[in-house]
């Protein structure tokens, strides 16, 4: 658990000079975040957060704030998977500014788009709310922890099926060219 504790970065709003205090409910005050520490953008995502609710209004102040900080640049605009969310107003209040906030039908609903100024957009894999602690936190540290190839609902999922056979999300894989299902049977384990 030391490994994974010293690869996610961690935000507490509660001080005394943090005036985004006030806006966020005390229920709200520890931040969960993981941020990959290179930022290359090569990973399918570029960190993680696990939100407490699906509040948009609610959630995203403190997330907004952190990643300001942690970044030293300002967060323009969130992009999110309108459904996954509740009460999604169109701005959101941060530190001298409005970030403006869209919505998609067409993204995967496990991740949300923050535009930077002055550098590339950062995705975030989104934990559910209420996912089991050992579970998010595992999910926190793989996100954290470089991401190329993997899937977003393998990270949410370790362990997940491999190409050829259906996701835990429901979802089946394409073969690689012929634009078909694959075959849909289960792995049988290997005697070993």
């Amino acid at each position: 658990m030391t490994g994974q504790a010293a690869m996610m970065t961690t935000t507490t709003f509660r001080t005394p000079s943090n005036p985004i205090t006030a806006a966020v409910p005390p229920a709200h005050s520890a931040l969960r975040l993981s941020l990959n520490a290179l930022l290359d953008r090569r990973g399918t995502v570029d960190g993680a957060w696990w939100p407490r609710s699906r509040d948009t209004a609610g959630e995203l102040p403190a997330l907004i704030s952190a990643v300001d900080e942690r970044l030293g640049r300002a967060v323009l605009r969130v992009g999110l998977y309108r459904d996954a969310w509740d009460n999604i107003p169109a701005r959101i209040p941060a530190r001298g500014r409005q970030v403006r906030v869209g919505w998609f039908l067409s993204a995967d609903p496990h991740l949300i788009t923050l535009s930077v100024a002055g550098t590339a957009p950062i995705t975030l894999l989104v934990i559910p709310p209420g996912t089991a602690n050992v579970q998010a936190m595992a999910a926190l540290t793989l996100a954290a922890a470089g991401t190329v190839g993997v899937r977003p609902a393998d990270i949410l999922q370790p362990g997940a099926a491999d190409e050829g056979t259906p996701g835990r999300d429901g979802s089946a894989s394409w073969e690689n060219e012929g634009g078909r299902l694959t075959d849909l049977e289960p792995a049988r384990p290997a005697v070993t």
